[in-house]
């Protein structure tokens, strides 16, 4: 077959499929405006499109967001044009629909079959709006209407998306239920082989300490440090942690922007908001043992979790992290917030803690006693790693599902594009 494959930030979460699908025979070709020129990539043609225009000035807030979405589809339109005027018919089209950017490609290749990432589906009921009292809505009565809007870009794919792919079964489940018969839950999948226990791990925090097995390190680990993950009640937790447990060492990792929710005010980062609310409770001598590593090549993050002892992982109701999965392979004993999406891969007891996310005290309780108890972090961490290996090992499990899924989408008759 030719399968096109549409995403922002290539590969994404098609690093693993796309060389899959090179190796079955198809032709794989990416169109992304992450590179600037063409380029192969593990079998995959990669070519580039540009993003031409610009946000207008004074739009209404709830239409910034679509406006984005939308110069991103009218450009990645011209590169797929562009594409398809050099011959290239393509039988599949994979798409993450996130950024807008497949929304016009039905328009070129109408009879192509569209497989859409799907996400998320923005929702205004039960603990997915204003979920954080901290954090209130400015206008909660207006709400529903700005996250209506919000969802414009779902709603403009649902109309040509022929079927979609969720990692997990909560994600899945934020979308109506004309989209649901049509999605299929697969995980993008961990190479267990990959990441696994090793007893030699070591980080380098600094050129004067590095962490191994040895040592008692709790990790905590955010794209961004953010409240969407917890960070707030985590380092408010913090100087009872230290005071409790006067050998650890902390480690932290995350960026400084926002990869969800709200930026923070007045041009601050939440990093630094929160690392000022409690550093005045914190001694020098304790701080000196929080480490912040910033954002780390794979290979730091994944001694990161190695060497980890109790690993916390926070987040609201909304999309699973990748590396609450990938520290559980890693054998991790975890204390994990009892919201939705880490019930569907942790029971209590069973292969990690969970603990209320908005509980800061019980966090510390719990931690201080997930460390005083060696058995039942081997216990956890065991049973943790046996769970992702047979639910979401990605050469056994997940990738065939993925493959499975692109060849199902190529049997299927396209849906038309609505006029």
């Amino acid at each position: 077959m030719k399968i096109l494959l549409i995403h922002q930030n290539f590969p994404g979460q098609y690093k693993h499929l796309a060389p899959a699908l090179v190796k079955q025979g198809h032709q794989v070709v990416a169109l992304t405006c992450k590179v600037k020129q063409p380029a192969q990539w593990q079998g995959v043609q990669v070519l580039p499109y540009e993003i031409k225009g610009g946000s207008t000035p004074n739009i209404h807030p709830w239409l910034s967001d679509f406006e984005t979405k939308l110069l991103r589809a009218t450009s990645c339109y011209r590169g797929a044009l562009a594409l398809k005027n050099q011959g290239f018919e393509p039988d599949v089209i994979c798409a993450h629909h996130g950024w807008g950017e497949p929304m016009f490609l039905k328009d070129i290749w109408p009879t192509a079959r569209l497989g859409l990432y799907c996400e998320l589906y923005h929702l205004t009921s039960g603990d997915f709006l204003n979920y954080d009292p901290e954090f209130p809505s400015k206008s909660p009565e207006a709400d529903k209407l700005r996250i209506r809007m919000k969802n414009m870009n779902n709603r403009l794919h649902e109309e040509i998306m022929d079927a979609g792919l969720s990692p997990t079964q909560f994600q899945a489940d934020t979308f109506p239920e004309r989209w649901r018969e049509r999605i299929t839950v697969a995980h993008d999948g961990v190479d267990t082989d990959l990441v696994c226990p090793n007893p030699n791990a070591a980080l380098k925090v600094s050129d004067d300490l590095t962490l191994t097995r040895d040592d008692e390190v709790i990790t905590f680990i955010n794209r961004n440090l953010e409240p969407y993950r917890g960070y707030h009640i985590f380092m408010r937790a913090l100087p009872a942690i230290l005071k409790q447990r006067p050998n650890a060492q902390v480690v932290l990792l995350g960026g400084d922007e926002v990869s969800y929710g709200a930026k923070a005010p007045n041009g601050q980062t939440w990093k630094q908001i929160f690392i000022d609310e409690v550093r005045g409770r914190i001694p020098t001598p304790h701080w000196d043992r929080v480490h912040f590593m910033g954002r780390v090549p794979y290979d730091t993050y994944l001694s990161m979790i190695q060497v980890s002892r109790a690993h916390v992982y926070l987040t609201y109701p909304f999309v699973l992290s990748w590396s609450l999965l990938e520290s559980m392979s890693a054998g991790c004993a975890i204390l994990a917030s009892n919201t939705a999406p880490v019930r569907e891969v942790m029971t209590e007891d069973e292969n990690g803690w969970m603990v209320d996310f908005f509980d800061k005290d019980a966090l510390v309780e719990r931690l201080c006693a997930l460390l005083d108890d060696p058995d039942a972090r081997a216990r956890m961490g065991e049973n943790a790693r046996q769970f992702v290996r047979e639910r979401y090992d990605l050469n056994t499990i997940c990738l065939p599902q993925h493959l499975d899924w692109v060849e199902r989408l190529s049997k299927m008759e396209a849906r038309p594009v609505l006029d």
